[in-house]
């Protein structure tokens, strides 16, 4: 037989749960208020600060290349280019913390490297979750 897992902080409530006792409602309301687990905080801000980060240092870096190139007359780099440039590396950063939440692990181990098999499950709690509340 499958082993059943506890559902996890941002899940929505089963109709199996309208089952249980008084007291086992109020030990499951207290586990599924809880904030998020520090080590699921971690892993997620450690994700956030490389996917969002990195992109960021980039396009900041396009005005200070820009600048570089313009002013030392090494080359006439249009300033739309750089809005540009920067622009998208901007946006990137910005996909990179979409990116760093999602593909984070809830369960204890840490899963892969980059997360990508964690992103499809997470988004469908999230449906989940996001369905409940608008029952409710």
């Amino acid at each position: 037989m499958a082993d059943r897992r506890n559902s996890l902080p941002f899940e929505p409530r089963r109709s199996v749960e309208t089952a249980k006792s008084k007291s086992e409602r109020a030990a499951s309301k207290s586990k599924s208020s809880q904030a998020i687990p520090k080590s699921v905080a971690n892993r997620m801000a450690r994700r956030v600060a490389i996917a969002t980060g990195i992109p960021s240092v980039m396009g900041m870096g396009v005005f200070v290349g820009s600048y570089f190139l313009v002013s030392r007359q090494i080359m006439d780099v249009p300033p739309g280019i750089t809005l540009l440039g920067s622009g998208g590396f901007f946006l990137l950063g910005l996909g990179g913390l979409s990116y760093g939440v999602l593909s984070a692990s809830w369960e204890q181990n840490a899963g892969t490297f980059l997360g990508l098999e964690h992103i499809k499950p997470n988004i469908q709690r999230m449906r989940e979750s996001i369905r409940a509340q608008k029952q409710n």
